[in-house]
């Protein structure tokens, strides 16, 4: 696993992320939901990475992120904007912003 990790809901809010990425990260996904005892062996596994919480500004993302900020308090939470909703149908050029504002290598679009 790399050093960077980011935290996301489904298949294709991973994909989204992989267009724009330029180092490697590992994007683990939840698919929704996540069980208690997955998400205590996640929280021993990240201990010591820079994890980061990017989930659909929804009800379902809202409730997943409060879950991970009680398990990986360390994580810093990234944020979509109402208007977008879900991180898969997030513009590139949105993304791009919210990941570079996080420090991480993005490619120019």
């Amino acid at each position: 696993m790399n050093d960077k990790v980011i935290i996301v809901e489904g298949k294709t809010d991973k994909e989204q992320l992989m267009r724009v990425l330029d180092e490697p990260v590992s994007i683990i996904c939840t698919y929704g939901t996540i069980s208690f005892e997955r998400l205590e062996e996640l929280s021993e596994e990240l201990e010591e990475m820079d994890v980061y919480v990017l989930v659909d500004a929804d009800d379902a993302g809202e409730k997943l992120r409060r879950q991970l900020s009680r398990e990986i308090p360390h994580a810093e939470h990234l944020y979509i904007t109402m208007l977008h909703r879900e991180v898969a149908e997030t513009p590139l050029n949105y993304l791009t912003r919210i990941l570079r504002a996080a420090k991480f290598k993005v490619m120019t679009i």
